[in-house]
C-alpha cells in the first residue's frame, strides 16, 4: 500500500495524525506530485482548518491545470463555510474537467438548493441519484430537490423510495406526509407524520405538522 493510500486508511478511521504523517512523507518524497497536496488539502477541510486547507488545493493547481479533484476540495471547502455560490463554480469545474461521480453532482446539487435553486439543482440530483441508487441521502436530497420544485407527485414517488431503502427515515416519512397535505389527505399525512414521531420523538417539524392536522381533523371547515 502506497503512502496516500495509507493515509486515505487513517484518515478513514479518524487517526488524523498518522493520516497527516503519511501524506506529508508523500509529499517530501514527491513535492511535485499534485495528489499529496490534494489529499492534505482534504484532510484539513475535513478538521475544518480552511484557511490552511486553501494553501494545499491551490499548491496543487500550481502544478497542473488538469486537476478536476482539486476543483472537488475547494468546492466542499467553500461549502463546509457557507460560501455556496463559490462551491458551485468549483464543483462545476470539477464536472467540467471530468469528474463523473455521484458525490460531486451531489454536492453541486445541495449548493444550488442552499441557494434556493431547486430547479437547476434538479438534473444534478438526478444524476446522482441515477449513478448511485442505494445511498438514502442522495436519494432523499433528490426528493427534497422534487419538492422545493413544485414536483409534489415526483417528490411522494422519491420519499417512498428513500423508506423503501429505510423504513425508520424520519424524514423522509415527514416529507411524505406534506406530499400527503398538498394531496388534501390529511388522514395520509398524520399517518407519516405519527411514523416519524415514533422513529424520532423530537422530531420537530412532524410535531408540528401532526398538532396542525389534529387540529383541521377537529375543526373542519
Amino acid at each position: 500500500m502506497d503512502l496516500i493510500q495509507e493515509g486515505l486508511t487513517h484518515m478513514k478511521e479518524n487517526e488524523i495524525d498518522q493520516a497527516v504523517e503519511k501524506f506529508n512523507q508523500h509529499i517530501e518524497e514527491h513535492p511535485e506530485d499534485p495528489i499529496g497536496y490534494i489529499n492534505f488539502g482534504n484532510l484539513l477541510v475535513h478538521i475544518k482548518e480552511y484557511e490552511r486547507a486553501k494553501r494545499f488545493f491551490d499548491k496543487a493547481l500550481s502544478l497542473g491545470e488538469q486537476l478536476p479533484t482539486a476543483y472537488y476540495g475547494l468546492g466542499n471547502l467553500y461549502f463546509e463555510q457557507g460560501e455556496y455560490a463559490e462551491a458551485t463554480q468549483q464543483f462545476q469545474e470539477a464536472v467540467k474537467q471530468g469528474l463523473d461521480e455521484a458525490d460531486v453532482y451531489l454536492m453541486l446539487g445541495m449548493s444550488l438548493m442552499n441557494q434556493e435553486q431547486p430547479r437547476l439543482a434538479l438534473p444534478y440530483l438526478q444524476r446522482a441519484s441515477e449513478m448511485n441508487k442505494e445511498d438514502i441521502d442522495i436519494q432523499f436530497q433528490y426528493g427534497l430537490s422534487l419538492a422545493y420544485a413544485n414536483l409534489i407527485d415526483e417528490a411522494y414517488d422519491q420519499f417512498q423510495y428513500v423508506i423503501r431503502l429505510d423504513d425508520h427515515h424520519s424524514d423522509a416519512h415527514y416529507n411524505i406526509g406534506v406530499t400527503y397535505l398538498y394531496k388534501e389527505e390529511p388522514e395520509k399525512a398524520l399517518e407519516h407524520f405519527n411514523q416519524a414521531l415514533e422513529i424520532q420523538p423530537d422530531h420537530v417539524l412532524a410535531g408540528n405538522g401532526k398538532q396542525k392536522v389534529e387540529e383541521l381533523l377537529d375543526n373542519p371547515s
